[in-house]
């Protein structure tokens, strides 16, 4: 491969001599430069064609909404970029800012518009119920909850069947604590390094990742045990994940065997025999960890996991908040790519395309152990308005085929972004499955330190100048997440790569300097 740093600041104007330049000792970025030349460093994507036109903005000054926030409004700060953007609309996969700006939305509300923006059927079904019904609370019946609890469990192997309604994935996983618990008579619940399972009091302690963690005590009966992170982990190799990229490590495994699993299980019955009781209450995990980067397990840890879990009398819990609904394109829910089954499933977000709607599925038994111990109660959950959209979503993964959709586009768009990796040093790992993609930047792939933030913010700053919104994760905010509504189209993943490819570019002009 050719050395980028022999051409680069030819490419970038720098040359003022006939002397060959020395390398930039920054500069050693595996680079081809085909891909320098192919792609000038000042030419900007040519952004798909939307055949929708936003109403023209006539709210609140952008200054006065600063103003505002400052004023009025939490002061933790959320908004992503320098100049955050102030959104007027959205259609689909687009989203329009007050300035009149079109964007391609890849990252769908935190991994929550699952079938796009103002999805007509979406909205022609809540606009009718809006006229209709809004608000009953659980001491009256109406049909758009059993409609929606019989489309639901559907979809949801036996003996998955008993559904309660909530309002967030954080409720969720609350209520899914208090089922673990009441079920098994323990109280210790075990969750990975680098979850991310709400940020409510009691969800607190099953999420482990340092920015969600308060000096407060909190947390009690709840124990983290180490991600099996084949990339950045101890230990990992070259078919360890159910993707179609793999990471860049070698290993000798056999086809049907994997070391990295046998080593991260034994970590787990470390954890299982030091720091928890000998009865479990339960085990959280989500199928691909989300806002720690799209990290994906070895395949069959899971599953030994589970069987572990459960000779100690806990349960297994699946938090499908952000894999369920067809996002990982070959199955509907992210637990059966492990082949595993759990007692409790957990979703939200893509559950009602940015209605605030999520839900608990579990077994009889445990819901019964659940009614015996507490009388639950939830004056939202399950209300007219959200059961209706949630129905018309269903639906529309349906009738539009998005669960195929993410599995075509979204390995379509994986092995573009992974030429990446192979083209660009910093780029150290590119992984996922269907539309929910990681791209983590590191400072060389030798040792796979992150790459520092500040350099992260204007590879993500660049990407938004250019009309490509994607999000943020892992313990660094090192890793861009990739997890647009499941409408998109290749041409629309094509111009997202070459944005992609533009801001590292634009970086390595920034590094030349």
């Amino acid at each position: 491969m050719t050395l980028v740093w022999r051409h680069l600041p030819r490419a970038l104007g720098l040359v003022t001599s006939p002397r060959t330049p020395k390398p930039h000792p920054s500069m050693s970025l595996g680079v081809s430069w085909t891909s320098v030349t192919k792609f000038s460093l000042h030419t900007k994507p040519r952004m798909p064609p939307c055949d929708f036109t936003p109403e023209r903005y006539q709210s609140l000054a952008y200054d006065h909404v600063l103003e505002i926030h400052k004023r009025h409004l939490s002061p933790v700060a959320t908004a992503y970029f320098q100049k955050p953007l102030l959104l007027h609309q959205g259609h689909m996969e687009w989203l329009f800012d007050s300035e009149g700006n079109r964007y391609l939305d890849f990252f769908s509300g935190i991994v929550t518009v699952s079938v796009g923006h103002c999805h007509p059927k979406v909205s022609a079904v809540a606009q009718k119920q809006l006229g209709r019904l809004w608000h009953t609370s659980a001491v009256f019946f109406h049909p758009p909850m059993h409609e929606y609890a019989k489309e639901l469990s559907a979809l949801l192997p036996e003996p998955l069947k008993v559904i309660f309604l909530t309002n967030s994935g954080s409720e969720a996983n609350d209520l899914a604590m208090l089922m673990a618990r009441a079920h098994s008579n323990n109280m210790d619940i075990i969750s990975f390094r680098g979850a991310y399972h709400g940020c409510s009091p009691y969800t607190l302690g099953l999420t482990n990742v340092g920015t969600f963690k308060m000096e407060l005590p909190g947390g009690i009966g709840c124990q983290s045990t180490m991600c099996p992170d084949v990339f950045r982990g101890p230990w990992g190799g070259s078919h360890c994940r159910d993707s179609p990229v793999q990471t860049t490590r070698k290993c000798s495994c056999a086809p049907d065997c994997c070391q990295a699993r046998d080593e991260y299980i034994e970590q787990f019955k470390d954890t299982l025999n030091t720091s928890v009781a000998k009865s479990l209450a339960g085990f959280f995990a989500e199928p691909i960890q989300g806002v720690n980067g799209v990290v994906q397990y070895p395949k069959g840890f899971l599953k030994e996991a589970f069987k572990l879990v459960r000779e100690r009398g806990g349960v297994c819990i699946a938090d499908e908040v952000q894999t369920g609904f067809g996002r990982l394109g070959s199955h509907f829910w992210g637990f059966q790519t492990h082949d595993v089954l759990p007692d409790i499933v957990t979703m939200a977000k893509g559950i009602g395309n940015g209605f605030p709607m999520a839900a608990v599925v579990t077994t009889p038994e445990i819901a019964q152990s659940l009614a015996k111990c507490l009388l639950h109660f939830n004056t939202f959950g399950g209300n007219p308005m959200a059961c209706a959209i949630g129905s018309a979503v269903l639906e529309v993964i349906k009738e539009e085929n998005l669960q195929k959709n993410s599995q075509e586009v979204g390995t379509y768009m994986l092995l573009k972004f992974a030429k990446l990796r192979d083209e660009f040093e910093i780029v150290g790992d590119v992984r996922g499955k269907g539309l929910m993609i990681g791209i983590e930047m590191v400072q060389d792939k030798e040792s796979r330190k992150p790459l520092p933030r500040e350099e992260v913010n204007q590879i993500h700053e660049d990407c938004k100048r250019l009309g490509l919104l994607v999000g943020r994760g892992g313990i660094f905010s090192q890793t861009f997440r990739i997890a647009p509504p499941m409408c998109i189209t290749k041409p629309e993943a094509d111009f997202a790569v070459d944005v992609f490819r533009s801001a590292l570019i634009q970086h390595m002009e920034r590094r030349a300097k």
